[in-house]
């Protein structure tokens, strides 16, 4: 928790954040006040099932009514809703809320039509087009349950996604396209359904230009065709216990777990977090340039920014090569950005494409107020590059798909507290947060340890895996009994201020000493001839293990990679010290990540000890593991 100073220094953060310790109900049943009930809640939390903890138990409304509906009736229907840009496709165009109100209405008849009722549920498979949006909004109009699966998704995974959640009807597309090549999304849907075991009902097919997928008689339906005739629905009364979606945590092995999301807590905490948090009002425009198929996608894309009021921009593109550096900036400048929301591996690809920003001159990006970043560690080189060239305040915050939206941020709209490099800020209401060591015992200020959140966890936050109450409990609720694990390790400062240093796998043991790949990639990055970095743990017979660092050079480097690696690796035994027996690095062209941009430590680590390791479904590209390989043989490991 944030320490008062005695001048003023954060007592209106903290005040709120006292306000809702001190008594969460009064502080949530406020908040609550934001949104539209259909049956307003008189209890905010129900615990008598704890630790299965349920928000607004009482309570009764519509996600998609408070996202889209009430808009028209205040009057702002010719406000636009969603600003699709797509620079792979040249395409661009805007939804109104009116329009989208009648899109969601006719989409909701149409699941209807094809036998979806309340509570079944339904799988979208899309690409980043507003049909996508659409069917997620459509779904919550009905209270059908979504489950997004990441367009272009390995069919073996979507099956599991299928077994797990048995959905009535599955929502596609044809295709998706990136920044040099189409990902045909038919045919992975065809051999998912063949792969599991329940079969779905109906797919419903959007038919995008650049490919036209065959239909299988009996089960597939052309999007236009299945709408036509549909009868528009009304938003359905829901309990706010009531599942509004499931989305996949990315396990690279076993059996994904569905995150649940109830309906009532998310809007509450997604309604709270943007004036809040993200300092926006009604009417202006919020970006989160990520993916749908990700929890970015979902709170920050779709739900947040449309419960607000704001219009939120829908992005089908790369921060670089589509067409380049610049693309970020140019649509800042033609759809009047407010708020840009994205992970810190878009900047740094940014960054390194165009280290001078030259592309940024030629735009206007006077509209941005804010850069949030999230999603990964964003390491403080990156944050002053982009405080540097964007002229705002570029802001790091933490938080998980499980929680739905923010544990630790600057709340911009309540007070903008002191940024501090390399730490998402301080806990925001309902997170109680204690760094543990192994026993459970908390640690004092600056000690590494593992980061815990105090039961119960403030709306949003999920109330169970979907059919695994079991797996929930021994998942996140069992090693630290009242907390919820995190999996991340880090520290807080004596102004409470916290840092995330790693997963709590990627801690490296170093002879006993602990230490985070954070603190060493931190150091690594302040390398001017460093454009990306990570740091592995890899087994040492002597000293249990021993950090191995991997390095990116910026394309103008005119050192040798020697010289730089030596450089490097001075760096960090000057700042961290001999005891983190730094001593290896090797020069790679690229890093391996996943699609949402986080790097795979713990599947390099497996490649560099030569154990046993699984292709990670939510890979970029699986052919940088092969080039990773051949540099990790290079200097004596992956035999």
């Amino acid at each position: 928790m944030m320490t008062d100073h005695g001048s003023g220094y954060a007592c209106v953060y903290a005040s709120v954040y006292e306000k809702a310790l001190a008594d969460s109900g009064a502080f949530w049943l406020d908040a609550a006040a934001g949104i539209d009930w259909v049956t307003p809640p008189t209890t905010a939390l129900d615990s008598q099932n704890a630790p299965f903890h349920r928000w607004f138990p009482d309570g009764e409304m519509n996600t998609c009514h408070n996202a889209v509906d009430r808009h028209v009736a205040a009057g702002r229907g010719d406000q636009n809703a969603i600003i699709y840009d797509s620079p792979i496709t040249g395409t661009a165009y805007n939804l109104t809320f009116a329009e989208l109100q009648q899109a969601t209405a006719r989409f909701a008849g149409m699941l209807r039509r094809y036998g979806v009722r309340t509570g079944d549920r339904v799988i979208i498979y899309m690409p980043m087009i507003p049909e996508a949006v659409v069917a997620m909004l459509g779904c919550a109009r009905l209270g059908a349950v979504h489950s997004v699966v990441f367009g272009g998704f390995a069919a073996a995974e979507l099956a599991k996604r299928i077994d797990d959640c048995q959905p009535k009807v599955i929502i596609s597309a044809s295709c998706g396209h990136e920044p040099n090549r189409i990902v045909d999304y038919k045919p992975l849907l065809d051999e998912a359904i063949t792969l599991s075991q329940h079969k779905p009902g109906t797919c419903v097919i959007y038919q995008r230009e650049a490919v036209i997928a065959s239909l299988v008689d009996g089960r597939d339906v052309e999007w236009h065709a299945a709408h036509e005739g549909a009868e528009e629905l009304a938003p359905v009364t829901l309990k706010s216990t009531d599942p509004l979606y499931i989305l996949y945590t990315s396990g690279t092995t076993g059996q994904p777990k569905g995150v649940v999301r109830d309906n009532g807590g998310h809007a509450v905490a997604l309604n709270w977090s943007m004036p809040h948090i993200y300092d926006t009002q009604p009417g202006e425009v919020y970006w989160a340039a990520s993916d749908i198929g990700w929890v970015v996608g979902h709170s920050y894309i779709t739900y947040a920014p449309l419960i607000a009021g704001c219009s939120t921009v829908l992005f089908e593109g790369k921060p670089i090569g589509t067409p380049d550096a610049g693309v970020f900036w140019r649509i800042i400048q033609d759809h009047n950005v407010k708020v840009l929301f994205t992970a810190p591996t878009a900047f740094r690809a940014i960054k390194r494409a165009d280290p001078a920003a030259e592309l940024l001159q030629h735009y206007d990006i006077s509209s941005l107020e804010y850069l949030f970043l999230a999603g990964e560690r964003a390491d403080p080189d990156t944050i002053i590059w982009a405080q540097e060239k964007l002229g705002v305040p570029v802001i790091d915050h933490w938080w998980q798909t499980e929680t739905g939206w923010s544990i630790c941020a600057n709340p911009m709209g309540i007070e903008a507290l002191p940024v501090k490099l390399g730490s998402p800020s301080v806990a925001m209401p309902g997170y109680e947060i204690d760094i543990l060591d192994d026993a459970g015992k908390p640690l004092g200020p600056d000690e590494l340890g593992a980061i815990a959140v105090k039961l119960p966890l403030p709306p949003s936050c999920l109330p169970t895996i979907w059919g695994a109450d079991d797996a929930f409990v021994e998942k996140y609720l069992t090693n630290f009994p009242g907390y919820y694990e995190t999996g991340d390790a880090g520290y807080r400062d004596a102004d409470g201020y916290l840092y995330i240093m790693a997963r709590t796998d990627d801690v490296i043991n170093v002879a006993g000493h602990r230490l985070s790949t954070g603190q060493l990639e931190e150091v690594l990055a302040d390398h001017p001839d460093v454009a990306e970095c990570a740091v592995i743990g890899v087994a040492d017979d002597l000293k249990g293990q021993l950090p191995l660092g991997l390095i990116c050079l910026y394309p103008n480097c005119a050192k040798p990679a020697r010289e730089v690696c030596a450089e490097a690796v001075d760096l960090v035994k000057s700042r961290v010290g001999r005891v983190s027996a730094f001593n290896q690095i090797v020069v790679i062209d690229r890093l391996p990540k996943t699609r949402s941009g986080k790097v795979l430590r713990a599947t390099m680590a497996k490649i560099a000890d030569n154990v046993d390791w699984t292709m990670p479904a939510t890979i970029d590209d699986p052919v940088i593991l092969d080039e990773i390989t051949t540099a990790l043989q290079s200097i004596g490991y992956a035999k």
